[in-house]
C-alpha cells in the first residue's frame, strides 16, 4: 500500500447484513474498488453503544491523523448513518454511504445509488456536498423525528421485522396495530418562533428530508428543502380520527387528513411536565428530558454524492 493512501472506515452494525457469508464476494469488490482509488480500508462492526464509542472515537483519530481525512462509510439504514453523522458535523471529514436499510431516503434524497458497489464507485469518485442536518437537544435527525404514537409504532415495527423479516408493509400494519392497542396523548406546549401553542396530541412529526416528505405529499417539504424546521401536529386523538389519519398516509395524502396541521420555523420549543419523553429519531427510540429545541444545521455535514448529484 502506497504511503500516499487515504484512511477509509466501514462502521456497520451486526443486524445490518453487511460481510455475510453468502455477501463476501460483493465485500472484496468494494475493497478493490476502494483500493484502486488509493484508500486503505478498514471496518468496524458495531453490536452495542457502548461499543459505537470507542469505535468512533478511533475512527475519528485515524481520520484526524491522516493529511488526507480520507471517507467513513456508513452501511446500513438511515440510523446508522444518523449514529456516524452526529459525529462527523462541522468538520471536513466527508459520510459515505453504503445503504442496506429499508428505506434508505438520505441515499435517495442524495441520489446514491441502491446498489452497494455503484455506491462504493460514488465513494471513491464522487464529490463532497454540505447538507442540513435537524438537531433535538443533543440528538441530530437527517429524516425525522417523532414524539407520541410513532415512536410506538417504530417499536412495534421492530417486532414485526424480527419475527417476519423487515418488509416496508410492516410501517403501516404496525401502525394499526399500535392504534387497535395502545393510544398516548401529550399535553404540551409548543413555542414556534417565540409563539405559544397549547395542544394535546396523540402525535407530533418533524421531518427534515424533503424526498421522504414529497413521498408522504406533505406540503412542508420545500420547508425541509430550505433549511426549516418542518413539523406536523395532529389535534385529535380519537380512535376514529387516528385511523383516517393511517388511511390517509397510506394513500399519501396525509396533508389531507382531518385535524392535521402543518408548519415551518427556525427554532421551535417543547415543554412538558412529564419527566421524560419518549422520541422516535430516524427509526430509532430515545427518551429525552423536556424541554426539547429543535432547530437546523444548515450545511452542517459533509457527504459523498454523484457528481451530477442535484443541488439540495
Amino acid at each position: 500500500m502506497s504511503n500516499q493512501s487515504k484512511p477509509l472506515s466501514i462502521i456497520y452494525n451486526h443486524n445490518s447484513g453487511f460481510r455475510l457469508f453468502d455477501q463476501q464476494e460483493k465485500y472484496e469488490q468494494l475493497l478493490d474498488i476502494f483500493a484502486a482509488h488509493d484508500f486503505e480500508t478498514k471496518a468496524f462492526e458495531i453490536n452495542d453503544p457502548e461499543q459505537f464509542k470507542k469505535v468512533i472515537a478511533e475512527v475519528l483519530q485515524r481520520h484526524q491523523q491522516s493529511p488526507d481525512h480520507g471517507v467513513v462509510v456508513a452501511a446500513g439504514g438511515d440510523g446508522t448513518l444518523n449514529s456516524v453523522a452526529k459525529h462527523l458535523l462541522e468538520t471536513d471529514i466527508p459520510v459515505g454511504i453504503l445503504p442496506l436499510g429499508t428505506f434508505n431516503y438520505a441515499a435517495r434524497l442524495l441520489d446514491i445509488p441502491l446498489d452497494l458497489v455503484e455506491a462504493a464507485q460514488v465513494i471513491a469518485t464522487g464529490q463532497t456536498k454540505r447538507i442540513h442536518m435537524a438537531r433535538i437537544n443533543q440528538e441530530i435527525y437527517l429524516n425525522n423525528a417523532s414524539l407520541g404514537l410513532y415512536p410506538l409504532f417504530i417499536k412495534k415495527r421492530e417486532d414485526y421485522n424480527r419475527i417476519f423479516g423487515r418488509f416496508p408493509l410492516h410501517a403501516y400494519t404496525s401502525a394499526l396495530d399500535v392504534l387497535i392497542r395502545d393510544r398516548k396523548e401529550l399535553k404540551l406546549e409548543i413555542w414556534v418562533d417565540q409563539k405559544k401553542y397549547p395542544v394535546k396530541t396523540p402525535l407530533i412529526f418533524f421531518g427534515n428530508n424533503p424526498l421522504q416528505l414529497a413521498d408522504m405529499k406533505m406540503r412542508i417539504a420545500q420547508a425541509a428543502e430550505q433549511g426549516k424546521v418542518a413539523g406536523v401536529v395532529v389535534s385529535k386523538s380519537d380512535k376514529l380520527t387516528l385511523f383516517k389519519l393511517v388511511y390517509q398516509l397510506i394513500r399519501g395524502k396525509i396533508d389531507e387528513a382531518s385535524d392535521v396541521y402543518s408548519f415551518a420555523a427556525d427554532q421551535v420549543r417543547i415543554e412538558s411536565k412529564r419527566k421524560k419523553l419518549m422520541v422516535a429519531i430516524d427509526g430509532e427510540t430515545v427518551e429525552m428530558t423536556p424541554p426539547l429545541n429543535i432547530s437546523v444545521l444548515k450545511n452542517s455535514l459533509s457527504v459523498m454524492v454523484p457528481h451530477d448529484s442535484a443541488s439540495l
